[in-house]
């Protein structure tokens, strides 16, 4: 996976700062987002691996993007081709789509919790981390009856656990030291 991202890293930088120069971001993710699901089909994938010319590749791929790709995008693929590095496009659309969300100031935040959260207790949390980490929080809600009470909030680095086994857990850590 590190050696996917390092390869990766350098295409999704210079494609996110051309996409910021030009001010078309959406159309990049798209762009990008559109590659990497035709990279990941299975057929895909298998004319990726097969000894083929870089034109040829390169070719076969924008053909089957069809009008999704504009012709800076064509020429992204046609780089990526001419080094033999197709098969990164997911992890180039995921990069790519971390430096937007870096980029709008924004921050996805996972929250699985015991029992549903109101509208009223998601807005008060997305406030309460916005204040926190000073960005813009997309909260992303899932319920998980196993967790008995509390809830798990993961944003980025950041892991707030306020479940019942977790502050048992903390407890346990607390009175053995």
């Amino acid at each position: 996976m590190s050696e996917l991202t390092t390869v990766a890293r350098p295409y999704a930088r210079a494609a996110f700062e051309f996409a910021v120069s030009n001010n078309n971001i959406e159309a990049w993710s798209a762009m990008l987002f559109f590659a990497s699901e035709v990279a990941q089909d299975a057929t895909m994938a298998n004319v990726l691996t097969r000894d083929k010319a870089p034109q040829e590749l390169a070719e076969l791929f924008i053909n089957v993007c069809g009008d999704q790709l504009d012709e800076n995008g064509q020429n992204l693929i046609k780089v990526l081709a001419e080094n033999g590095r197709l098969s990164v496009l997911p992890r180039v659309a995921q990069l790519f789509a971390d430096l937007e969300t870096e980029y709008k100031k924004e921050v996805d935040a996972d929250v699985v919790s015991a029992y549903a959260l109101s509208k009223e207790q998601q807005k008060e949390l997305s406030v309460s981390l916005e204040k926190r980490l000073a960005r813009k929080v997309n909260l992303n809600c899932s319920i998980d009856k196993s967790l008995i009470a509390g809830m798990v909030v993961t944003a980025g680095d950041l892991v707030i656990d306020s479940t019942a086994s977790g502050q048992l857990t903390r407890l346990s850590h607390t009175l053995q030291s």
